[in-house]
């Protein structure tokens, strides 16, 4: 989901004070000193892992890993979900690493058309299988985590103003609403393809003319998640103006009011699923610690921390969330979709017309 990756989701809440540092992060999962060493050569060296920046697994989860597999755990981060998915295409055959965390499903089909991944033998939860993606008959994406970028309003402020919320994509060209939405660019930023990828599901091949009219009714573009929520948003942290942000269906979890409520809400109708994927990169120097990497992954410790330590969702069901995600984080029944292998061959055209209707 994400970019996330997205902010991907991590990064984006980071400005909340909620992620965890990946500096910090990366330090405690690079081991260090002799005994280290040591350890690492008895048990079958490093397995690196190439992922986007918002990439944080509590240490314990780590040592988990270590311990269960005997392989020491290195992380390289590369950007974001599109810069990580151009860095993996760039290098394939001759990686950085031997598996990628991140790639979601608005670029993963470019990296399988590379020939970035390996085939997986990945033992999958049958709950997890819902996430595959479409096309990919070798399994060589593993879906680890989603999300989905949705729009977000402050009830509060509406409450506050006696108007009713929109709830529809079409409500946000009503003249009701002129300048209170504010959103990431497309072309910046991983939230803001999911919301065009939305539209284009929604309207088709009218999606220009919806954008004409988003712009004209006052919409608010940034470069990217931070600056729209944390900066302009009127829930975020620098008290900005705008009551309507595209954020994500896990948002309102981060913005209870200590009363038993949230003061926010996600539009359900006007959400897009953004899935992240990881896979054994072709050319792996240690293929088999890729391996069981990807396999522990999508194991209980790993899917049990992603909501506090990364603020998605996890894939297998029955994982355990935390109370205010059970509470007020709630997943649309039926997500915007666009199918990857169109995202992959039209995502060029679309953003230059992008740019063309929201730069007029």
């Amino acid at each position: 989901m994400r970019s996330f990756s997205a902010v991907r989701r991590a990064t984006c809440l980071a400005a909340l004070g909620l992620t965890v540092s990946l500096a910090a992060s990366a330090c405690s999962l690079i081991g260090s000193g002799d005994d280290d060493e040591t350890r690492t050569e008895e048990a079958g060296g490093e397995v690196v892992l190439v992922t986007h920046e918002s990439f944080s697994l509590p240490d314990e989860v780590v040592a988990a890993f270590e311990e269960e597999s005997g392989y020491e755990l290195v992380v390289r981060a590369a950007g974001d979900a599109g810069a990580l998915t151009n860095k993996l295409v760039l290098t394939q055959g001759n990686p950085t690493g031997d598996v990628a965390f991140g790639v979601d499903n608005t670029f993963a089909s470019r990296a399988l058309e590379a020939d970035v991944f390996e085939a997986s033998d990945v033992d999958l939860p049958a709950s997890a299988e819902t996430y595959l993606l479409e096309g990919d008959e070798d399994r060589a994406l593993t879906p680890v985590d989603n999300a989905s970028v949705c729009v977000n309003v402050d009830d509060t402020w509406f409450a506050r103003k006696g108007i009713a919320p929109p709830q529809t994509l079409d409500d946000l060209t009503d003249p009701a609403y002129a300048d209170l939405f504010v959103l990431p660019s497309a072309a910046t930023s991983s939230v803001g393809l999911a919301f065009l990828l939305t539209t284009i599901d929604e309207y088709g091949d009218d999606w220009p003319d919806y954008w004409a009219d988003l712009m004209a009714n006052g919409a608010r573009l940034t470069s990217g998640w931070s600056d729209a929520y944390q900066t302009d948003f009127t829930q975020g942290g620098g008290k900005g103006d705008r009551p309507i942000v595209l954020s994500y269906d896990s948002s309102p979890a981060f913005t209870v009011d200590g009363k038993g409520g949230t003061t926010t809400s996600a539009l359900l109708d006007t959400c897009f699923r953004q899935v992240e994927y990881a896979g054994v990169l072709a050319g792996a120097a240690n293929p088999a610690g890729a391996q069981a990497l990807v396999q522990f992954l999508v194991g209980p410790e790993v899917q049990s921390a992603l909501p506090d330590s990364m603020y998605v969702f996890p894939v297998v069901d029955g994982t355990e969330l935390p109370a205010d995600w059970a509470k007020f984080a709630e997943q649309p029944a039926d997500p915007h979709e666009v199918d990857p292998a169109e995202v992959a061959d039209q995502r060029d055209e679309w953003l230059t017309e992008w740019r063309d209707v929201t730069s007029g």
